[in-house]
């Protein structure tokens, strides 16, 4: 199992082991879920001031996931450093300071590459089983409702337009004029919603996910931590690694893994959504919707 694998099984079993834990331990656990990538260069005082606890609480909490103690708990993080630690204000002036520099080829090489590296981050800590059964409860569902806000609502909807080609049960929230929760208003176990938020975590997302929960519906959630009040609280959870140089967090992950969820939807979906996609498009040609091809 790659170092990568392993971190995010660690991760996932802090996580489903936090209630657990005592409330000092806990403050130590939130903190490495929040921030995996510090572990792995951090020493066992200084994760334990991050985290505002004594280190021998950061070692019970090693301990409470099967290591002997901190060294070998850090050891499968030490390929993860974290990137982008400075406030988006800092970041942007840092931006702005290296054009002035003539900087902007080391901007695009660190653009491309924190790219691939959190496609690859992201979908190494996934397991495709985990995808296969949220596409599942997606296509035997009454309802999905999308939801993002800020950046989010675009990639929501985004979603929501691509599935609906082939589907029609798909709804992107909230919708104008209205909020998430009224939208979610007479949706109950038949349904499922599918809710997007990362740092800071917008609350009318994990209130909509709360109210959702109550209601019986099924919640996909796709977050940037383990420790996200959507993740914890979804019946299935997806964490994407956001973290750019850039002053904003990159939707690419995003994207990438809404386009290969619906892909899975798709698969397990019958013959009838192809003939559906088929007459979509070839209604906008009838319609001249498209440009012909000279060629």
């Amino acid at each position: 199992m790659g170092q990568k694998n392993v971190s995010s099984a660690v991760l996932q079993r802090l996580s489903s082991e936090l209630d657990d834990l005592t409330p000092e331990a806990q403050k130590a656990a939130r903190y490495v879920l929040e921030n995996p990538r510090d572990v792995g260069v951090s020493t066992v005082r200084e994760i334990a001031d991050a985290a505002d606890v004594k280190p021998n609480t950061v070692v019970r909490m090693a301990r409470q996931v099967g290591f002997d103690g901190y060294d070998d708990f850090r050891e499968p993080f030490r390929e993860a450093i974290r990137q982008g630690q400075a406030s988006l204000p800092d970041r942007a002036r840092w931006l702005q300071d290296m054009q002035k520099r003539g900087g902007l080829a080391e901007l695009y090489a660190d653009m491309v590459s924190s790219t691939l590296r959190n496609i690859e981050d992201t979908f190494s800590g996934i397991d495709e089983s985990e995808l296969s059964a949220a596409a599942a409860k997606i296509w035997e569902s009454r309802n999905v409702f999308t939801l993002g806000v800020g950046v989010n609502h675009a990639n929501a909807s985004n979603f929501t337009y691509l599935a609906r080609t082939g589907m029609v049960q798909f709804h992107a929230i909230p919708r104008a004029g209205s909020t998430a929760i009224d939208d979610l208003a007479w949706a109950d176990q038949r349904d499922v919603l599918i809710a997007i938020t990362c740092r800071p975590y917008r609350s009318e997302v994990v209130n909509a996910v709360q109210v959702a929960k109550e209601q019986g519906m099924t919640v996909i959630a796709l977050s940037d931590s383990p420790a996200s009040p959507i993740i914890r609280a979804a019946d299935h959870g997806f964490v994407m690694s956001i973290d750019t140089p850039q002053f904003f967090p990159s939707s690419v992950p995003t994207i990438a893994l809404l386009e290969t969820l619906l892909s899975f939807v798709i698969a397990a979906a019958s013959d009838k959504v192809v003939d559906r996609v088929e007459k979509f498009h070839e209604r906008r040609h009838q319609l001249g919707f498209y440009q012909d091809d000279p060629s």
